[in-house]
């Protein structure tokens, strides 16, 4: 019996991360890092927004943080976190593309300033998109801090939270002019 040559076939395109979100990725708590009425709890709160400015009222956000004693609630940290820190918070956006975590402002990692790391998933993106927010009251640290420090000087705006009567905001633009620096990790 003869075989005919089997044809070579292409690989399957990768799908993009939305508008299925929804679906099973966003939690109840997921929003709250720490719990309501925590000492020290502050909202961090945004809008995610298109090349063109428009929000994107399907994307997802993820916040992992260290709490404010720089430590993190992960197995690679003996030192553990606080109590009742869990340091990671994901939210969906509304219609309008605003999100909302709640949660206490990190404390500073060894060589880098305070910051609280970001990841966003939205329609039109094949993987995620990966940023940090900085703290405008901690310039000093800022200053010195290496990630920050290689970012060019005209974008390091993007990186830093505007402060707020109850924490911090922080826009995430994924195009075009103002667009937030992200990380190739």
């Amino acid at each position: 019996m003869s075989h005919a040559a089997t044809p070579k076939l292409g690989s399957t395109p990768s799908q993009t991360v939305g508008p299925y979100l929804a679906i099973g990725l966003p939690w109840e708590d997921g929003p709250t890092v720490v719990a309501k009425g925590t000492p020290g709890a502050v909202w961090i709160r945004g809008v995610i927004t298109d090349g063109a400015g428009a929000p994107i009222p399907d994307a997802l956000i993820e916040t992992w943080q260290a709490d404010p004693h720089g430590r993190f609630d992960h197995p690679d940290d003996p030192r553990g976190a606080q109590p009742g820190f869990r340091g990671f918070g994901r939210c969906p956006t509304t219609d309008d593309g605003e999100y909302g975590i709640l949660t206490q402002l990190p404390g500073a990692l060894p060589g880098q300033a305070p910051h609280i790391d970001v990841s966003v998933f939205a329609r039109g993106l094949l993987h995620r998109v990966v940023t940090r927010i900085y703290f405008p009251d901690n310039a000093e640290a800022n200053a010195s801090d290496p990630v920050l420090a290689s970012v060019p000087e005209e974008r390091r705006h993007t990186l830093l939270a505007q402060k707020t009567t109850d924490g911090y905001r922080f826009d995430v633009r994924l195009q075009g002019e103002g667009e937030t620096v992200f990380f190739d990790v």
